[in-house]
């Protein structure tokens, strides 16, 4: 009579048991926190329901970090996301923002130093896309001209006014360089590459000291 009073008594606590537990879960599935899931395993931890509240809980946190990232929607808050939730759901995306969040960085600072060396360097790192067509411009616009200042069929002497105008003029023509002419019997000296404004700046001087010049296009621009 014992015994069976005794296995009665356990079934009831296993029934009360599976009851609260289920009250439980129900009670965190309404609320839907990580707190409220997290209290249920703290309670519940070897229940079947635990192995779920585990996993909600993971994606919870992800979505919160996913949210503070998207939010600040800076280099530093997607790369703290990568390092808090490495099997995250938002990994490849929050790869592709950094990605364009250090392809902006390094435009912002090419387009704002506006160098030739400043372009160059973007479009070696980035040669596709819409800042790319962009630095293509600009560069164009910087170095898409030269001055012309003589042509030669003796490249002996194209080579001796070139080192001339050179000495003299080094500071407002750049590099001064012999190019193929039209024609492979001509040799033209000319400026290094510069911008439209530049180059006609740097004629009109050489006019004021009676040299002839004209400005022309870069065919290699």
């Amino acid at each position: 009579m014992k015994t069976l009073c005794g296995i009665g008594v356990l079934s009831a606590a296993l029934l009360v048991g599976c009851s609260s537990a289920q009250s439980d879960w129900s009670q965190a599935n309404a609320s839907n926190t990580v707190a409220a899931y997290q209290r249920f395993l703290d309670q519940h931890p070897n229940t079947t329901q635990a192995v779920v509240a585990r996993n909600r809980i993971h994606a919870l946190e992800d979505q919160q970090a996913w949210a503070q990232a998207q939010q600040a929607n800076t280099l530093q808050a997607f790369q703290t996301y990568l390092r808090e939730q490495p099997s995250g759901i938002h990994v490849a995306e929050a790869k592709d923002r950094m990605a364009a969040n250090e392809r902006m960085t390094a435009w912002t600072a090419a387009s704002s130093a506006n160098t030739v060396e400043a372009l160059q360097a973007f479009l070696e790192k980035y040669p596709q896309g819409p800042q790319a067509s962009e630095a293509k411009t600009r560069l164009a616009q910087i170095t898409g001209y030269r001055v012309q200042l003589a042509s030669f069929k003796s490249e002996k002497q194209a080579e001796k006014t070139r080192e001339r105008l050179q000495g003299k003029y080094g500071d407002v023509l750049g590099s001064v360089v012999i190019v193929p002419g039209p024609t492979s019997s001509v040799h033209d000296v000319r400026s290094a590459p510069m911008g439209e404004g530049e180059a006609n700046s740097a004629c009109a001087k050489l006019k004021r000291d009676h040299h002839s010049c004209e400005v022309v296009r870069d065919i290699n621009s």
